[in-house]
């Protein structure tokens, strides 16, 4: 079985944003099912980054200007070489109606309720004291590491929904993008490969896919015009990572839509 490793890049800020928030996500939606109290400590951790992201972004406006642009890319969309293609972009079309009508809809600045919480308040301050958020030092969030698994829930509840409904949004632009792309497959002579990208194509998400068995992986740099693609080897004891002198055969994906 040939098992490939995908190294994705974003092309522009608000795709690498978005990739961000859609990691950071999946780790929370995986640490959320845990009980243990170290599991509850990575949870926590995760919604600070979550959070500081929101903080930092305006991520409701830039949902909406994706979500609008993929609407009007899908309306011009007019012909579909199968009729089950129109009618799941008619479908993508509805549930991106709604999402836009739901974001608009939205009040307030997403994720406020975490933010202005003093238990979160108290702990992201002590977070960035490397561990600062032992209970000697926060024995408040120590005590409601101790409380029951129910009552944890309905407080981890509140302050993640308002994150997990924007990660199901994300899930369906970054989806429909990574399935529209264009691939073509490409060789990296002495590991170096570079190619110039149509303006007018749109591109936002480079996908390079190789071997897993390949011995060095792939360092993606780059903007909308113009990516370079090195194959690096891995760093052995003190030596430094170095660049293959091997050619190395890879499958290119532009996702585009």
């Amino acid at each position: 079985m040939n098992i490939q490793t995908c190294y994705e890049f974003p092309l522009n800020e608000r795709m690498r944003i978005f990739m961000r928030l859609e990691k950071l996500c999946l780790q929370l939606k995986h640490f959320l099912q845990g009980e243990t109290v170290l599991e509850k400590r990575v949870v926590m951790a995760v919604l600070l980054d979550i959070s500081m992201i929101f903080n930092r972004n305006n991520i409701k406006s830039e949902l909406l200007k994706e979500v609008e642009r993929t609407i009007k890319d899908l309306e011009t969309t007019t012909s579909a070489p199968k009729i089950i293609q129109l009618e799941k972009t008619q479908d993508s079309l509805a549930e991106l109606r709604q999402i836009r009508e739901a974001l608009c809809n939205k009040k307030g600045r997403i994720g406020e309720q975490l933010t202005q919480n003093y238990l979160f308040q108290s702990y992201s301050q002590r977070h960035v004291i490397p561990g600062g958020t032992f209970s000697f030092d926060l024995p408040a969030f120590h005590y409601w590491l101790s409380q029951t698994e129910a009552e944890q829930q309905v407080q981890l509840e509140q302050w993640t929904q308002p994150f997990l409904e924007i990660h199901h949004i994300l899930d369906i632009l970054l989806n429909l993008l990574r399935n529209r792309c264009v691939t073509r497959n490409e060789t990296a002579k002495a590991g170096f490969f570079q190619l110039s990208l149509d303006s007018q194509a749109n591109c936002q998400i480079l996908r390079v896919n190789v071997p897993q068995e390949l011995s060095c992986f792939a360092e993606i740099s780059g903007g909308r015009h113009r990516f370079t693609v090195r194959f690096i080897l891995p760093a052995t004891g003190s030596e430094r990572p170095k660049q293959t002198t091997k050619d190395i055969d890879f499958n290119l994906q532009c996702c585009q839509l």
